[in-house]
């Protein structure tokens, strides 16, 4: 069963995934077949556009980001192999296996019986950053109950989470009743909701860094066409900095700059695309609210990530933290992470931030650089382990690495602190985990409302500054 499981996760992607779950979806609304069949359609062409614009725009822009590493003669031992490696050594482990059943069960359960509002198993494939860590607590503790134990417990504090954020997401990247879910690229989010208020007190909400102030400052030069080039031709800079004077190194310059340029120029197309399939099942959830006399539920549609990753002011502050974390790789006292491969994870990551900022490009740097940085000791802290996990499962070390890590999945500080308390095997430090969501979450049920609309007013603060000058 495991081996089959593990065929359909390699054969079929997102783009299939998703498709067929809004389709069932639809249906459970009593939409019209003819137009559940058209939603699920346009989400699947939809998560294709964005997969094959962000896989050309990869290898363009990985090549620089590689020269600017080795431009600065760092050497340390853990090297970042990136989230697509990971995700194969999760999908090869068989505790991973096993939770991908328990998983679709616990997922499917909770959101049917209301628990939360986020529909999970339609982004079932992002199921890998529990398996990780949850592998990594067996090879350790070599306690079944306990690899198992700390991937049901992420997944309830990922869910969580992910109710928190999903209308701040939703609301900013103009996708109705959907989210991201992923358990890497939320976490950071917890520190923006933690910061958002010191940030305001120290008057950052007041810095007008957005696209949209950008374009109105700047006129043509500030829309997001022309913001891609110029973040492009510096990026390209940077990564050629010994090499400036010959033909080749500005060919590559000028090529990044384009390609990043048409991310920004096609991304929002596409977006559209993929926002036209959710329009069906809000309208229907609204109607049948309407007939039932009942207060609508706020739900959501768990999606891939990609789908925010080329909104400018995301993939703007993406890019600005590449180098900005190269130079705390270099400082960071006692830290043994290199990150690479998932430096162009970035606009993945900083999804949370943005949504909660909305669109402050400033508070989103800012908040990267320190949560980001503590993540490189995380990183540090928990390669070994991976490495001996990779290891089993018959990954390779790239040349010249000690150890191996993901920058994106590992260098997760609160999910980290969950981890190290399984590891100890301690009932008290675990129950302590256990304890804290439960507070969490009854806090969370009682007062939803009231959360949602808070992050709400305090993304506010950042454009009615911009509306105000």
């Amino acid at each position: 069963m495991l081996d089959v499981l593990k065929n359909i996760f390699d054969t079929f992607s997102a783009a299939i995934f998703v498709p067929i779950m809004l389709f069932i979806v639809s249906k459970a609304l009593k939409i019209k077949t003819g137009k559940a069949f058209s939603a699920a359609l346009y989400a699947g062409v939809g998560l294709t556009g964005f997969t094959l614009i962000l896989n050309s725009y990869t290898p363009i822009i990985s090549k620089v980001v590689k020269k600017m590493i080795s431009n600065t003669g760092i050497n340390l031992p853990a090297f970042d192999v990136g989230w697509q490696a990971t995700s194969i050594v999760a999908y090869a482990t068989k505790i991973g296996m096993i939770y991908i059943v328990i998983a679709l069960v616990l997922q499917t359960a909770l959101f049917f019986l209301k628990l939360t509002d986020t529909f999970q198993p339609s982004d079932l494939w992002n199921n890998y950053s529990y398996m990780v860590w949850g592998s990594m607590t067996y090879l350790i503790t070599h306690s079944m109950i306990l690899g198992l134990g700390i991937m049901i417990l992420l997944n309830l504090y990922g869910l969580l989470l992910t109710d928190v954020l999903a209308r701040r997401w939703s609301t900013y990247y103009k996708y109705p009743r959907s989210t991201i879910i992923a358990l890497h690229n939320i976490e950071p989010a917890i520190f923006g909701m933690i910061m958002d208020p010191i940030w305001n007190k120290l008057g950052l909400h007041k810095v007008k860094l957005n696209p949209q102030t950008l374009q109105k400052k700047l006129g043509f030069l500030g829309e997001p066409i022309s913001l891609g080039l110029f973040l492009g031709l510096f990026l390209g800079i940077l990564g050629n900095l010994k090499s400036l004077g010959t033909l080749s190194a500005w060919g590559e310059i000028t090529n990044v700059g384009i390609a990043t340029s048409a991310v920004m120029a096609i991304f929002p197309k596409i977006a559209g695309i993929f926002a036209q399939a959710f329009a069906p099942i809000s309208q229907a959830a609204s109607k049948q609210a309407r007939k039932s006399n009942q207060g609508e539920r706020e739900w959501y549609l768990a999606v891939n990530d990609a789908t925010g990753y080329g909104e400018p002011a995301t993939l703007i502050s993406g890019i600005l933290l590449i180098p900005i974390m190269v130079l705390m790789a270099m400082v960071l006292p006692g830290n043994q992470t290199l990150p690479i491969v998932d430096l162009l994870a970035l606009p993945y990551m900083v999804q949370g931030l943005i949504a909660l900022s909305n669109g402050n490009i400033a508070k989103t740097v800012l908040n990267g650089t320190i949560w980001f940085s503590i993540g490189l000791y995380m990183c540090t802290y928990t390669a070994q382990s991976f490495t001996t996990v990779a290891g089993q499962v018959g990954i390779t070390l790239p040349a010249g690495a000690l150890l191996i890590t993901s920058f994106n999945i590992l260098g997760k500080p609160i999910w980290g602190l969950i981890f190290l308390a399984f590891i100890s095997q301690n009932p008290i430090f675990i129950g302590l985990t256990v304890v804290v969501y439960l507070i969490l979450y009854i806090g969370w049920y009682r007062n939803k409302n009231k959360v949602r609309d808070y992050l709400d007013k305090q993304a506010e603060k950042n454009s009615l500054e911009v509306e105000s000058k």
